[in-house]
């Protein structure tokens, strides 16, 4: 590595002795936080690309670029049974990560200061990785891609991220300016954080830079400021160029962590009524045509966050709504583990009580795009999968006896259009991932 590259980790490193991140407080517990936990929980990136359900007991997760360790116990609780292995540029970060798992009481969890491109050195296999927000501040992020694909397991999968050119362009445009006042040469600490804090609110409301990307009530966290306007080291891409750094490293592309966000079609008045020349061309586009055509048409998202994964290892997945008739008989149903509370069984049963729809996506929204509620005498029928996994047939069954027992309000139907009432409801949940379903 030149000398260059070699200053620039350097600085890194200080930035994250002398300002840790995330600075959340060590006490602070994110059992409660269902839509994080989903995102980081194993099942959900395994399910998306396999359509099966995977069991997290015994897996080894790596938690790359751990900093203070918060990401590391989210990990930790949304993969019950699993090691955590947590990594990072920074011993200052590493010690901390420490103390926050054994305070949490998590026991199967080690930490290495130790660069990304060292982490063969551990001699592990990973089951996941997640790489969350450190992709992006790597000199080489091909060496870091190949270094992680190198101890990944062949059917894991990879959680990381890159920041977007245009959907950080503002922000880029801020760095660029403390750089020209000097206050990125070396590794950015209080006085300088201070110097931006002071040069913001300076301006007036109007100027561009303030505008689009200041916040006044967030400018009082320092790490917000370091996280943004004297990163060292950021840098964004545009999908191309992401497409690009993958196949450079031999990595499949799964998709979008939030996958549903970046519908291109979404962005239309009328998807069904497209101009001609649109109507032709967007259905043989690429999926990554269509990213990189949200990316320039609306930049919504700072972050390109994705699953990839080694090549030629997505098992043979029928889609749900392409299922038989038989598979669906035989088939049996999870709901998701972020799901599986006492708190949300018990609103759901508070739900059912005062007859009020049942909104479950206010617990996990990163998959939909609007509100999804659930008419609660259907809902009911679900109850018995926070008790664990059921088949297709007991739900019916459940929804067979709940219509009896209300039959006063509701027509009787007959077993197929049951089955088909519990299908549909099945299938629309599956869509977010908020059920999960084997053939």
């Amino acid at each position: 590595m030149d000398h260059e590259n070699l200053e620039l980790i350097e600085n890194i490193r200080q930035q994250f002795d002398n300002t840790p991140f995330p600075r959340i407080p060590l006490e602070q517990s994110p059992k409660d936080n269902s839509e994080l936990l989903y995102i980081h929980n194993l099942v959900t990136a395994y399910y998306f690309r396999n359509r099966r359900v995977i069991n997290t007991e015994g897996k080894v997760i790596l938690d790359a670029g751990c900093g203070t360790g918060y990401k590391s116990l989210v990990l930790a609780i949304a993969n019950p049974g699993a090691k955590i292995v947590g990594i990072d540029l920074s011993e200052e970060s590493v010690k901390l990560a420490e103390q926050r798992l054994q305070y949490h009481g998590v026991a199967n969890a080690e930490f290495y200061a130790l660069k990304i491109e060292d982490l063969p050195s551990l001699g592990l296999e990973f089951d996941y990785i997640n790489a969350d927000e450190v992709l992006y501040l790597l000199p080489d992020a091909i060496a870091g891609l190949q270094a992680m694909k190198s101890v990944l397991a062949p059917d894991g999968i990879i959680r990381t991220n890159l920041h977007s050119s245009n959907g950080r362009a503002g922000v880029f445009r801020a760095q660029a300016a403390f750089k020209t006042m000097g206050l990125m040469d070396g590794s950015p600490g209080e006085v300088e954080i201070e110097i931006v804090r002071e040069t913001m609110e300076a301006l007036q409301d109007e100027v561009g830079l303030k505008a689009f990307t200041w916040n006044s009530d967030r400018a009082q966290d320092q790490g917000w400021i370091m996280a943004n306007y004297l990163l060292v080291g950021d840098k964004g891409c545009t999908i191309p160029e992401l497409f690009a750094l993958l196949r450079a490293t031999d990595l499949e592309f799964i998709n979008m962590v939030a996958w549903r966000r970046w519908e291109l079609m979404d962005l239309f008045k009328e998807p069904d009524d497209l101009p001609p020349f649109l109507a032709m061309s967007l259905p043989e586009a690429s999926l990554e045509e269509r990213l990189h055509l949200f990316d320039l048409l609306h930049p919504l998202h700072r972050l390109f966050d994705f699953w990839c994964g080694n090549p030629d290892q997505t098992q043979d997945v029928v889609p749900v709504a392409e299922w038989t008739e038989a598979q669906w008989r035989e088939g049996r149903v999870h709901l998701h583990p972020q799901l599986r509370t006492s708190q949300i069984r018990e609103d759901l049963m508070n739900c059912i009580d005062s007859q009020t729809a049942f909104e479950i996506s206010r617990y996990i929204i990163v998959p939909t795009l609007a509100p999804v509620a659930i008419d609660t005498t259907m809902a009911a029928c679900l109850l018995p999968l926070w008790d664990g996994p059921q088949s297709m047939v007991s739900l019916v069954e459940q929804w067979l006896q709940i219509r009896s027992q209300i039959g006063v309000n509701l027509k009787s139907v007959s077993d197929e259009t049951a089955f088909e009432e519990v299908k549909e409801l099945l299938i629309r949940l599956e869509v977010f991932l908020y059920v999960l379903l084997e053939p």
